[in-house]
């Protein structure tokens, strides 16, 4: 009888999938909904008819039926059972015309539970059915701090829009991620065409996908990567077979994704030549594209002295050729087109605006290395590199506290991007060493509301540090500000040392696994300084020397030990220095600072969009 071999055959299955779930140390049976409905939910909904996703329904609601199924709801229970009769019938009457009753089910947090149907679900989970038509009622949960529940809650809205329970993401941000890459705002309800015309890519892409993994969980980061990379309007028209051929190009972004793995921060600017190397005979053509034009924006005239630099240099093995004004990401697209038809080897982008056209052509030409000047993005396809500039802002701060008579001192941030806020608390801890009752007055220029400057003038504070320079107002008619400290970064040594990365062979070393790497140095590598006026006292210039010296033997750390934040909470207490990886995170401010990290809907489009580059906006929402 076919349909007591299609069981034999889905018992075979279901043994198999039990076996590797207890070998994964996982529960080898079906799994069960996790609590009381009333419990778990502040209320319920009643969904109607849905086409639920197969791979969405994963249990049961209660333990009645846990160990009929292995995980993935394939039978477990003998052939001459009544449950095996049963499901034989079942699949026989499937066969000659099909299932159509709906099952019965709740939904929690886009995990469906079964009330009614099990055996339709297995049988036709058995014949790889895409979706199951079921009665729905959703458990909506309690609000909370938890991702799961935020990102929830962000699905919800896209689910308002669409009807869709497909893509499922597990993370806040990434449905906002979703919507924008498709070009699309908040809220806005789609028409019948376009949610088809969703659907059937997501569908393609989805079987391109599962060709190359078998992991469920892998296919809606990579549909996001595919997604912010090729892009969506140019995408809906290709094929699967060309969706595949594309995707093991974006296979490594999608892991270290998927697998939380963040960036290799490399601290020191140490290479360790190659036992046998082989001589260089071409030239390396380097590429630099800038967000600005040298003649308006002190950043990209800085960036092309430090190209002078590398050229000068590095005569015999380098020539470069420089892109200004790549403004929009169409710009930047052409002006990265454009050198790798010249012949670039590698590809400088300055500014972290150009991260997206990076990460498009890195996956595109494996063989180009390509850098963008921003810190700790996750992209094992563009390294990044960006200055320890915390470190001199803790001399700033010592400088400040030196100076300042009414314990007041200004600071003037720009982006809460990462790194920004360890440099408020970098300054506040060099001012705190040298006046312990001083405090730092923090202020934003990039309110929608404005701010900034502008509003520590107002309060007649004196000594205001604005980003790379410490300032004095001379007056508050006049508002005239006499710099007296400056940070400088050696562009020209980061290049250099990046450069004879690829020169020698180290830059394929340090790849350990594929991952992102992102070079982060500082004063002790010598990329960084501290200029200071002499209009500053002969002791504080000293000391300013002192701790400049101090740091670069690493004497000296300014997160080490206790650290309090605003509300008195000691976030930090051992003996010893906080971890890098701590301190490029640091989402709050410590206890020496007046003011606030600010939320995403207080900030102006351009910051949010710098957020969202980083992948940060969904953890700066209201």
């Amino acid at each position: 009888m076919p349909g007591q071999e299609e069981y034999l055959a889905a018992q075979r299955m279901g043994l198999r999938d039990s076996k590797a779930a207890a070998a994964a140390g996982e529960d080898p049976c079906l799994k069960v909904l996790p609590g009381d409905p009333e419990e778990l939910a502040v209320r319920r909904e009643n969904m109607g008819l849905v086409e639920i996703p197969s791979e969405l329904i994963v249990g049961t609601c209660n333990d009645l039926r846990k160990n009929t199924f292995s995980p993935g709801f394939y039978p477990l229970l003998e052939q001459d059972s009544e449950f095996a009769n049963k499901w034989a019938r079942l699949c026989q009457a499937h066969l000659n015309e099909g299932i159509r009753d709906p099952i019965k089910v709740v939904e929690y947090l886009n995990r469906f539970y079964v009330v009614e149907g099990h055996k339709r679900v297995s049988v036709l989970k058995y014949f790889g059915a895409i979706t199951v038509p079921g009665m729905v009622t959703r458990l909506l949960p309690k609000p909370s701090q938890d991702p799961e529940v935020a990102a929830y809650y962000e699905f919800i809205n896209y689910y308002q829009m669409t009807g869709l329970y497909y893509p499922i993401f597990r993370r806040p941000g990434e449905y906002g991620e979703l919507l924008e890459a498709l070009g699309r705002r908040q809220r806005d309800p789609w028409s019948a065409e376009e949610i088809q015309s969703f659907r059937n890519f997501y569908f393609m892409f989805r079987d391109a996908c599962m060709r190359d993994s078998a992991d469920p969980r892998y296919v809606p980061v990579a549909f996001l990567v595919y997604l912010s990379i090729f892009g969506y309007r140019e995408s809906r028209g290709k094929t699967s077979m060309q969706i595949a051929k594309e995707l093991p190009m974006i296979k490594q972004e999608v892991l270290n994704r998927l697998n939380h793995a963040g960036a290799t921060l490399m601290l020191e600017d140490i290479v360790k030549k190659p036992l046998f190397s082989l001589p260089i005979t071409d030239r390396l053509c380097v590429a630099f594209i800038h967000a600005g034009s040298s003649e308006n924006s002190t950043w990209v005239y800085d960036h092309e002295c430090g190209r002078y630099q590398l050229e000068s240099t590095l005569r015999d093995h380098v020539y470069t050729m420089a892109y200004e004004n790549a403004l929009t990401r169409e710009a930047a697209e052409r002006a990265v087109q454009d050198a790798l038809n010249k012949g670039a080897d590698l590809i400088f982008t300055t500014h972290p605006s150009l991260m997206p056209a990076s990460m498009k052509y890195a996956v595109l030409h494996p063989e180009v290395r390509f850098f963008n000047c921003s810190l700790n993005t996750s992209t094992p396809s563009v390294r990044t590199y960006y200055p320890r500039l915390y470190e001199a802002k803790f001399i700033k701060g010592a400088i400040a506290g030196t100076l300042a008579r009414d314990g007041r001192i200004g600071y003037v941030a720009g982006t809460p991007i990462p790194g920004a806020i360890a440099a408020i608390n970098a300054f506040a801890q060099g001012v705190q060493m040298v006046n312990a009752n001083a405090r730092v007055v923090l202020a934003w220029d990039c309110l929608k509301e404005g701010g900034g400057l502008e509003s520590l003038l107002d309060k007649g504070i004196v000594y205001i540090d604005d980003k790379d320079r410490l300032a004095a107002n001379t007056g508050t008619r006049s508002r005239e500000l006499h710099n007296l400290a400056l940070i400088y970064c050696d562009w020209g040594r980061f290049y250099e040392s990046l450069v004879r990365r690829v020169l020698d062979g180290s830059w394929k070393r340090e790849a350990k696994g594929g991952g992102a790497i992102s070079y982060w140095w500082g004063m002790g590598q010598k990329a960084v300084d501290v200029l200071c006026s002499r209009r500053l006292p002969s002791g504080t210039r000293r000391l300013a020397s002192l701790l400049r010296d101090a740091l670069r033997l690493e004497r000296l750390d300014p997160f080490y030990g206790e650290l309090m934040n605003q509300q008195g909470k000691l976030v930090y207490g051992q003996d010893s220095t906080l971890p890098a990886g701590q301190i490029l995170a640091m989402d709050w401010l410590t206890n020496h600072v007046d003011g606030h990290i600010p939320q995403s809907g207080e900030l102006t489009a351009q910051a949010r969009e710098m957020l969202r580059i980083y992948g940060m906006e969904k953890g700066r929402t209201e």
